[in-house]
């Protein structure tokens, strides 16, 4: 009996020297907070590394089914993000959200203007500091078709190269200058056919229209990746330009008109403005 009462004064002695040790410094306490479902997304990019039917089976990341949610993914803290494919060329960029309980991650993909382009809703499965799982749905009136997209948390670092910055806002013409920087009247025949407010979206498609709304141009943009040289692409022409500067208020890129005689050269300036696409 003597040996029992011992070992409960001894059990209690622990558990009050436990509980001492907790309370007795707010110094010395650890806290680990937990963090919501938006955090989590926030916290890392994102890299797609895999796919699976409703069955269970691996989808290659190729197929049709599932290439459109392939890429590297950035959720940013201030409720914006972009979506840039394996090769680092951005496919979609808009506004995310999530749910408190972590259920369900909205994005909105918007063009340059600021419109949306379309909204998606997706069932999250798997949501941690490792690993994103969400469940797409392609076809409305057939739920029972779902593909599963993994994604893996990842240190590859977001493109830097100047695409996410042309493609976030509408640009307008707004100067031109010659090799010796003089001014150039917007209408003169040496710069006229590059005036006009541009879209470049994120879907890698591009319009532009003249100062009058009229489109003058529509085809496939791009950055080279050391963001040094822009390219149009459309069914009558390819042009490449040399960027001189790309910022969130300014896109400024010199034409060369003749390729014989690169002495000669206009620098075309656009600047950042809120003209809605014409429709």
């Amino acid at each position: 009996m003597n040996t029992l009462k011992k070992l409960c004064y001894l059990s209690a002695a622990v558990l009050l020297s436990a509980s001492f040790v907790a309370c007795s410094s707010d110094d010395n306490e650890i806290i680990i907070e937990q963090q919501t479902p938006s955090q989590v997304l926030s916290s890392t990019p994102w890299e797609t590394t895999g796919a699976k039917d409703k069955s269970g089976n691996s989808v290659a990341l190729t197929d049709a089914s599932v290439a459109g949610y392939v890429g590297f993914a950035y959720f940013k803290t201030d409720g914006k993000f972009a979506i840039y494919n394996l090769t680092d060329v951005l496919r979609s960029m808009g506004t995310w959200s999530v749910d408190a309980q972590g259920k369900t991650r909205t994005i909105a993909a918007l063009n340059p203007d600021g419109t949306t382009i379309f909204t998606r809703d997706v069932e999250i499965l798997v949501l941690n500091k490792n690993e994103f799982t969400y469940r797409i749905r392609p076809n409305s009136s057939d739920p029972s078709i779902y593909y599963d997209i993994i994604h893996t948390r990842t240190s590859h670092a977001e493109p830097t190269n100047g695409q996410l910055t042309l493609a976030s806002t509408p640009w307008e013409t707004t100067g031109a200058k010659d090799k010796s920087g003089n001014n150039v009247a917007l209408n003169d025949a040496s710069v006229a056919g590059y005036v006009g407010y541009s879209y470049f979206k994120a879907n890698g498609t591009f319009k532009i229209f003249g100062l009058n709304d009229v489109l003058r141009s529509e085809g496939t943009w791009s950055i080279s990746p050391d963001g040094k040289k822009r390219t149009l692409t459309t069914p009558t022409f390819t042009r490449v330009v040399d960027i001189l500067l790309l910022n969130e208020t300014t896109f400024t890129y010199r034409i060369t008109p003749d390729a014989t005689n690169p002495a000669v050269f206009y620098d075309i300036i656009h600047t950042k403005v809120n003209h809605k696409e014409p429709l």
